[in-house]
């Protein structure tokens, strides 16, 4: 299947960039040890998540980065799923989908770069149709974005007439152009009551939809689409880390199986999760969900120890440092959104926004 949003990528974007870019030189990269003294404070906070081999390596593209960020007038939006080399030494904000979309909104910054897939870096551009809006990969897809497309919402409207249609934020700009608003794992149940009706359509994540199904009164048709970081957890897993140490601490992703949150202690969005361990502060803890939180998580919670089911991202780790920088010295990859798509789809997400406030 083609990458969700593929269309999107080649047609006009909603309105022109507010500046013109020319490329940079690209900066040297040799790691001296001024720069070695220079980034030190930095290297300290990520210390125990960064091995000592691998810091040389990444300092000098670190400091670059940095640096062009004030030179091309730029913020970096990271993903909690990304690595810690990105996530804490050259991110600008860091957050769940739902807290970069909110983020987004109100970033004041000739340039956006989007640290994560796709769909959010479509999704700053819908929010912010005048900024020029960069992905480091453009290939950095998503299974759940490629499972549905906008012509599938149309059939489903078709099928299920009156019918409100909730989209999972984790889609192409298409797919939420045919919605009537998004939602993320964050604020799915509060979106689904919104509506005040007997049925809604909760797409295109199977096991969200069905874990929220519990909570609520509302029947919540769903359709077939998986991540493929989280369908891979097993409730048999994590029965096998229990029988392991009694005293450990499982929090799952609302995306695993409904009979893998079962098992849970808690079940949250990425956010819901960091602010839980923080609060709760577990002497050991299994985060269900891609691995690299956890490390950007144990960087602020040094007294937990956790225990990695390491599922990663194949596309969220399409994003380096390396194309962070390229990104930057040569202004690509841009990402665009047709105008008659961007506005209905941009309806949907400012509705979601505007519910939460």
């Amino acid at each position: 299947m083609a990458l969700a949003g593929e269309m999107q990528r080649k047609t006009g974007e909603a309105k022109p960039a507010a500046r013109q870019f020319k490329p940079l030189e690209m900066p040297e990269l040799e790691y001296t040890p001024g720069l070695a003294r220079e980034m030190a404070p930095l290297y300290e906070k990520v210390k125990h998540v960064i091995p000592s081999i691998e810091w040389p390596f990444f300092a000098p593209y670190i400091r670059a980065i940095n640096k062009l960020k004030k030179e091309r007038g730029a913020v970096v939006l990271a993903h909690n799923y990304q690595t810690p080399e990105i996530f804490h030494c050259v991110s600008d904000i860091a957050g769940d989908s739902l807290q970069l979309a909110k983020e987004a909104a109100k970033v004041d910054a000739d340039v956006i770069v989007q640290c994560g897939v796709h769909f959010m870096a479509e999704t700053s551009k819908l929010l912010n149709p005048e900024k020029t809006v960069l992905i480091p990969d453009s290939k950095a897809g998503c299974s759940l974005a490629d499972s549905i497309t906008g012509a599938d919402v149309r059939l489903l409207r078709e099928k299920f007439p009156g019918v409100p249609v909730v989209t999972y934020v984790n889609t192409s700009a298409d797919v939420k152009a045919e919605s009537d608003i998004c939602c993320t794992s964050s604020n799915a149940l509060k979106v689904v009551e919104s509506f005040g009706t007997d049925r809604v359509l909760c797409i295109p994540d199977e096991y969200l939809a069905k874990n929220i199904a519990k909570q609520t009164d509302v029947k919540i048709l769903t359709w077939k689409g998986h991540c493929e970081v989280h369908e891979r957890f097993t409730a048999e897993e994590l029965r096998q880390y229990r029988k392991d140490d009694p005293n450990i601490v499982i929090i799952a992703h609302p995306e695993c199986p409904p009979d893998v949150v079962e098992e849970a202690d808690f079940s949250g969005s990425t956010s819901g999760m960091i602010n839980w361990v923080k609060e709760h502060q577990p002497k050991r803890v299994v985060m269900v969900t891609e691995c690299s939180m956890s490390d950007n998580v144990a960087v602020e919670n040094p007294n937990v120890e956790f225990v990695r089911p390491c599922n990663l991202c194949p596309h969220m780790k399409r994003i380096s440092l390396k194309n962070i920088l390229e990104s930057l010295v040569y202004m690509r990859e841009e990402v665009t959104v047709d105008p008659a798509v961007a506005v209905r789809a941009r309806a949907a997400v400012e509705r979601m926004i505007n519910l939460g406030n």
